[in-house]
Order: structure tokens, then C-alpha cells, then sequence
């Protein structure tokens, strides 16, 4: 396996260079002092001239083979559709170079576990996007909750009734609920289609929330139990093994006036709420601050919600939606957004590759919270309760 110098920026093939390239991992790649875009693949000869002139790469091409065979290319940012993923790993793990591959990592428990073994033969540097590990909120709440889970400090004002109460096996389990709140009207054209996404948002979105739940609980889930009522509303229930829960809501029937996300966690006698990546609080959590707030991303309007956070984005997000009302100009509504985590997953993973970090989100975690999102999808296809063994007995059978 190559060594990388950390004096030495590396160099990017991008490989697929749709909106989620454009917009997210290219401009990353270019604006970072410790990456270069060395090339940028695609069919589409247009998207090609804009990643040459626009963003700066180096060469472009049709044909990712050459970008893998190429000895200036470092790493390869695999963002195709999921319907390319195992030959393109395959030929990056045989040339010794690290992968970041956006989520979900296949349409196929079997095209998954394939992968999954391709990684661990060759011990390549991968990383999965789910880039909210990398959220800067996502990561400082995760070091509160799991500090107070593995170093519970009782709060000396909690209330006890009884003066002695019976022993309960899932005393101070976590549990963890997700809600997120999407408009449906906004999707691309191809979520509609089966042969480009057959398995909806209960895939494609839900893996996100799958693996924080995982990642969050640090547990093993066992049990997933799902409703949907179509594309649009959809329910998950997971059960870990040590008796903790996750309930994940869909709503795409929502709006882009509010807050996307909402994660609230309690465990150990304790409360803590990262609402849409902007603000973390807690309660109960003793030497715990009650309210972080986090910087906001391309902020149109930074004299208006000085105070930060939610109430501040709100205000910030009622003046956009003002303006695009006025300018019948829809994409006017976005300022201030979240710091989803995207760049920082790629400064993390260089950092991995270097030698000087640990694993971002590798095969293991992404399989699982994959594996997690497929026993949903037969539970609220067969409406009943699909274990996670039963998934994976069935890839391998």
C-alpha cells in the first residue's frame, strides 16, 4: 500500500460529477490547500467543460479506467449513482489507492458485502459519505453523549420517589429519535425512477439516519421494524442489543421553512438535541453546556439572527423565503444552511490516508447502517418485524 507524505497536497479523481459533485465534493477538493482536483470524469461533455473552467481540474475524461491506471491521481471520490460502485472500487483497490465513495454504498445486500470484501482484502483507506460524522454540531454532540454515557454523573437535583425502586435491566439505556422534515417537491427526476433508485428514500436518505443511530448508540442493532405509507411518509423503529431504541420518521410532505433534522438522545438520566446541525443542547448532563451554536454556511443575511443558532437561522430563512417570494426565484431561499459535514469528511479522510487520523466512516459502519435500512425495507414491504441476521443470511444465501 502507498505511503502519502502529509507536505504533499493529494490528488483527486472525481469520478461521476453530477449536482452532488458539483456542488459539495469538487468545489471541496479545489478549495483545499492539502488536495488537488487532478481530474474529473464524466459522460456529459457539458458538466466536463464546467469542472475544467469553473473548479480548475487539471484533465477531464469519459472514461474512469484512465483515472484509475493514472500515476499522478492519488485518490479516487467515486460519486457516480449507486448502480456503479463494485468495478470502479475494485480497480482502485487493485491499484492501491484510497476511495471516498458517496452513500449508499450499493443497491444490493449482495453488490455490498462484495465490496465489503474487496476493502478488507486490500486494507485500502475508504470512507463512505455520511458526512454528518463530520458535522461540526454532529461531532461535538456525539463526544457530550457518549462521554455521558460511559461516564454517567447523576444530577444532584433528580427527582427519585421512592426511596428505594426496584432494579430494571434497561436502566440509563439510550434511545434516540430522528425527525426529518423534506419536501418531496424538490427531489430529482430519478428518485422516481426503479431502475436508478428501486428502493425510494427508505435506501437513499435512510441511510444517513441509520448509521448516526448506530454511530450515536454504539451498539449492535438486532431488530428493525417499518412502516410506510409510499414514498412519503415512512416510519423505522430499530432495537440494539442492549435493549436501546431508535425511531427514525421520514416526513416528505414537509417544508424547507423549518429546520430539516432534529435528533434528540436520552440515556443515563440525561437530554441532549441537535437541531439541524445549527445548535446542540442538553439537560441533565452534569458539566454539560446547555446550548452550543454553530457557524452557518454561505450567510446572505448576517445582519439579521445575530443571536445564531435555530431562532437565528429562522429569521435568516424568513428573509430568504421573502426575497424568493418577491423574485419569483425559488432557489432564493437558500442561506445560512447547515455545516453538514461535507468538507470536513474530506479533510478527515486525508487525514486518515496521511496517517495522522482515524477512520472516518469505513465499509463496517456503512454495511451495517445499510444492512439497518434494507431490514426496514422488507419490514414495511412484508409489515412485520425483519431482523438484521435474517438480512444478512439472505445476502449470503
Amino acid at each position: 500500500m502507498p505511503s502519502f507524505d502529509p507536505n504533499v497536497p493529494l490528488r483527486f479523481a472525481v469520478i461521476g460529477c453530477g449536482s452532488v459533485a458539483r456542488a459539495q465534493h469538487i468545489p471541496n477538493i479545489a478549495a483545499s490547500p492539502r488536495m488537488v482536483l487532478q481530474s474529473c470524469i464524466d459522460l456529459d461533455d457539458a458538466i466536463l467543460s464546467e469542472c475544467r473552467d469553473r473548479f480548475g481540474a487539471r484533465h477531464i475524461g469519459h472514461d474512469w479506467h484512465d483515472a484509475i491506471a493514472d500515476p499522478e491521481v492519488d485518490v479516487i471520490c467515486l460519486a457516480t449513482t449507486e448502480k456503479l460502485r463494485l468495478p470502479v472500487i475494485e480497480a482502485a483497490a487493485r491499484a492501491g489507492k484510497p476511495v471516498y465513495v458517496e452513500k449508499p454504498l450499493a443497491t444490493t445486500l449482495q453488490e455490498m458485502h462484495n465490496i465489503q470484501s474487496v476493502v478488507h482484502a486490500t486494507d485500502i483507506p475508504f470512507c463512505v459519505g455520511h458526512n454528518r460524522r463530520a458535522s461540526p454540531a454532529m461531532l461535538a454532540a456525539h463526544n457530550l453523549f457518549r462521554d455521558h454515557m460511559t461516564h454517567p454523573q447523576r444530577s444532584p437535583w433528580r427527582w427519585q420517589r421512592e426511596a428505594s425502586l426496584p432494579p430494571l435491566p434497561d436502566d440509563g439505556v439510550p434511545s434516540i429519535a430522528v425527525r426529518i422534515n423534506d419536501d418531496w417537491h424538490s427531489w430529482k427526476g430519478w428518485v422516481f425512477d426503479k431502475t436508478q433508485a428501486p428502493h425510494g428514500p427508505m435506501l437513499f436518505e435512510m441511510t444517513h439516519f441509520t448509521d448516526v443511530c448506530n454511530w450515536f448508540l454504539a451498539d449492535e442493532p438486532v431488530e428493525v421494524t417499518a412502516v410506510a405509507t409510499g414514498m412519503l411518509n415512512e416510519a423505522v423503529i430499530v432495537r440494539y442489543q442492549s435493549g436501546a431504541l431508535a425511531t427514525i420518521l421520514l416526513g416528505n410532505n414537509g417544508t424547507f421553512a423549518y429546520c430539516k433534522e432534529l435528533y434528540e438522545l436520552m440515556g443515563n438520566g440525561g437530554y441532549l438535541a441537535i437541531d439541524h446541525m445549527l445548535e446542540v443542547r442538553t439537560a441533565g448532563m452534569e458539566g454539560a453546556p446547555d446550548r452550543l451554536t454553530f457557524p452557518m454556511i454561505s450567510d446572505r443575511h448576517p445582519q439579521i439572527g445575530l443571536e445564531g443558532g435555530v431562532s437565528g437561522w429562522l429569521a435568516k430563512k424568513r428573509a430568504a423565503c421573502s426575497e424568493a417570494a418577491l423574485a419569483n426565484d425559488p432557489m432564493l431561499q437558500f442561506t445560512a444552511e447547515p455545516d453538514k459535514g461535507h468538507a470536513h469528511a474530506l479533510e478527515l479522510f486525508a487525514d486518515q490516508i496521511y496517517g495522522l487520523g482515524p477512520e472516518v466512516c469505513g465499509v463496517d459502519a456503512a454495511v451495517l447502517a445499510t444492512e439497518v435500512a434494507f431490514a426496514a425495507i422488507r419490514s414495511a414491504h412484508e409489515h412485520r418485524p425483519v431482523s438484521i441476521d435474517e438480512i444478512r443470511s439472505g445476502a449470503h444465501s
